[in-house]
C-alpha cells in the first residue's frame, strides 16, 4: 500500500482531533476564556504551523512561505480564537491563485460553525465574499449565503488570479464598510447588528479555489 492514503488520513485524523477539542472547550464554556482584542492584533504567518491561535473546523489550512493558504475549505472556516470589539477594523491581503477567485471572510459569528454535509452554509455572522459563485458575484451577507441573507452585492469587477488585494471592513454600530486596496466596494446598514454571545468571532474560508491571506490587522475602530 502505498504511504500516501495513509499520510493523508493521518492528517486528517489530526485536523479533526484539533477541531474536537476546540469544540469541547467551546461547549465547557470556554469562549469567555478567549481573549478579547483590545489592543491591535496582527498576524503575518511568519511560521511553519498555524497554532493554537486559530481553531480548524476541517480543511486542509496551511502556511506557505509566509502566508495562510486554503485550497477547497468547502466551508470549513479557520476561526480566529480572539473576540472582536463591537466597532472593528480589519485589515488584510488576500490572494486567489484560481480563476473562480471565491475568497471569504466571517465576522461576528460564533468561533465554530462550519457546513457539516457541503449543502448550503449558514454563517453565524456576516460573510464578504469576493469572487464567488465562479467569479461572477461579490456579497456582503447576514446569516445566509442566499436569498434574503445577501444585503449587498455586484458583479464586477472579477479577481484576477494572482493578484494581491488589501481588504479594509469597517463596522461602526451596524455600518458595515468594506474597502478594496482603498476604494468603496461595497456597504450596508444592518439594522439589528449582530453582537455579543454568538456573534464575536472573525473566520477566513472559501469553497473549492486556492486563496492566501496575509498581513491581518485587527483593531477597534475609531470613534
Amino acid at each position: 500500500m502505498s504511504p500516501l492514503p495513509v499520510i493523508r488520513l493521518f492528517r486528517r485524523f489530526r485536523r479533526f482531533r484539533r477541531f474536537a477539542l476546540g469544540c469541547l472547550c467551546l461547549s465547557l464554556g470556554c469562549k469567555a476564556q478567549i481573549p478579547a482584542i483590545t489592543e491591535p492584533f496582527t498576524e503575518d504567518f511568519e511560521r511553519v504551523e498555524i497554532g493554537p491561535t486559530w481553531l480548524n473546523t476541517g480543511a486542509d489550512y496551511r502556511i506557505s512561505s509566509g502566508k495562510l493558504n486554503i485550497k477547497g475549505a468547502h466551508n470549513h472556516p479557520l476561526w480566529l480564537r480572539r473576540r472582536l470589539p463591537r466597532d472593528v477594523v480589519v485589515d488584510v491581503d488576500v490572494m486567489s491563485k484560481s480563476p473562480a477567485g471565491d475568497i471569504k471572510v466571517e465576522l461576528f459569528g460564533d468561533g465554530e460553525t462550519f457546513d457539516p454535509d457541503g449543502n448550503q452554509y449558514q454563517p453565524s455572522g456576516y460573510t464578504m465574499i469576493f469572487g464567488g459563485w465562479n467569479n461572477q458575484l461579490s456579497v456582503i451577507c447576514r446569516l445566509n449565503e442566499h436569498d434574503d441573507g445577501v444585503k449587498a452585492r455586484r458583479t464586477a469587477p472579477a479577481v484576477e488570479m494572482n493578484r494581491t488585494y488589501h481588504w479594509t471592513i469597517t463596522r461602526r454600530g451596524g455600518a458595515i464598510d468594506w474597502k478594496i486596496d482603498g476604494q468603496p466596494f461595497l456597504s450596508w446598514t444592518d439594522d439589528q447588528p449582530l453582537a455579543g454571545s454568538g456573534h464575536e468571532f472573525f473566520a477566513v474560508g472559501n469553497w473549492e479555489t486556492d486563496v492566501y491571506f496575509d498581513n491581518l490587522r485587527i483593531r477597534g475602530a475609531p470613534p
